[in-house]
C-alpha cells in the first residue's frame, strides 16, 4: 500500500497539472458515473492529501480517492489513449490526462463528509498543522506496541510498513516496546527525523532512509534491490546483515504485516 509521500507527491502533481481549470471528468468504467457527470467541465480548486488519502476539490464537492493495496494513477500528455481495462476516473486537462485504477474509495463526498474522515485521522508528517504533541498524548497513555501505534492511522496518518521500520531503527527502538514506556525526549526526536524523512520521500519520489556513514556503496555491503527502491536499514532486508552492526535482520508477522529489524541495535 503506497505511504504517506506517495499520496503527497499526487496531490502536488494534480494541483499542478488540473487545479484552477476546467477538467473533462469521466468514469469509462461506469462504478462513478454519476458522481463524474455532474463534475464533467467544473474547475478544480484543490488537490491536498491527508495520510493516505487524496483530495480532490471542485466547489462544495470533494472526490475521495483511497488507493488501498492496488490502486494506481496513471499520467501523461495529451492526447489521452482509447480508455481500456477497469477505469475508473479519468481527468483530462489543458494538457494532461491522468487515470485511475483498482482504487479501495473513489466517492463523491460533501465538505462536511472530508471533514468526518479527517477528524478520523490522526496528524500527518507531511501537512503544514502536524502536532507532534497530539501524537505524543496518543502514544504515551497506550499499552500497544510502537509497531502497532505507528501504524495506527488514527495515531499518526501516512506512516505505512516502511517508514514504521525505519523510524525504529534509526532511534534504537524494539517494536514491541508500548508506548507508554516511550521516553518523551525520544519522541522529541523521531517527530522531527519522521517529518524530514518523509519530506526527502515527497521530493525524490522513494523511501532513502540510510545515513551517509552506513551506505553500502561506501562501505561495501550488499544494498538491497527491490521494486520499491531506496536504501533502508532493515525494511525487506530479512536476513541480511545489518548495515550497522552486521546482526542478521529479522522478520516476523506483526498484525497481520510483516515487521523487520535488527535485534542489537534495536535492543533498547
Amino acid at each position: 500500500m503506497p505511504e504517506g509521500h506517495t499520496l503527497h507527491r499526487l496531490a502536488r502533481r494534480h494541483q499542478a497539472l488540473f487545479a484552477r481549470r476546467p477538467v473533462a471528468v469521466s468514469s469509462p468504467q461506469g462504478r462513478f458515473a454519476e458522481s463524474a457527470a455532474l463534475l464533467d467541465g467544473q474547475v478544480l480548486t484543490r488537490a491536498e492529501a491527508h495520510g493516505k488519502h487524496l483530495f480532490h476539490r471542485f466547489g462544495p464537492d470533494v472526490v475521495h480517492v483511497h488507493l488501498g493495496l492496488y490502486g494506481t494513477f496513471d499520467e501523461g500528455e495529451l492526447p489521452a489513449p482509447e480508455p481500456r481495462g477497469q477505469l475508473r476516473l479519468r481527468y483530462v486537462g489543458e494538457t494532461h490526462f491522468a487515470d485511475l485504477r483498482g482504487p479501495t474509495a473513489c466517492e463523491l463526498l460533501t465538505r462536511a463528509e472530508v471533514r468526518a474522515i479527517r477528524e478520523r485521522l490522526g496528524p500527518d508528517p507531511l501537512r503544514r498543522d502536524f502536532d507532534a504533541e497530539r501524537v505524543w498524548q496518543r502514544l504515551s497513555r497506550s499499552a500497544s506496541p510502537l509497531a502497532t501505534l505507528l501504524m495506527d492511522q488514527r495515531v499518526l496518518a501516512g506512516v505505512g510498513n516502511v517508514y514504521r521500520a525505519e523510524l525504529l531503527f534509526r532511534h534504537g527502538l524494539d517494536p514491541q516496546i508500548p508506548g507508554r514506556a516511550l521516553d518523551r525526549g525520544t519522541w522529541d526526536a523521531m517527530a522531527p527525523d519522521l517529518v524530514a524523512l518523509m519530506r526527502d520521500g515527497v521530493r525524490r519520489g522513494r523511501i532513502d532512509t540510510v545515513r551517509p556513514e552506513h551506505d553500502p556503496r561506501r562501505t561495501g555491503q550488499a544494498a538491497r534491490r527491490d521494486r520499491h527502491g531506496g536504501e533502508v536499514y532493515v525494511y525487506r532486508r530479512a536476513g541480511m546483515p545489518c548495515l550497522v552492526c552486521g546482526t542478521e535482520v529479522r522478520t516476523a508477522t506483526h498484525a497481520a504485516r510483516n515487521l523487520f529489524w535488527c535485534p542489537t541495535c534495536q535492543a533498547g
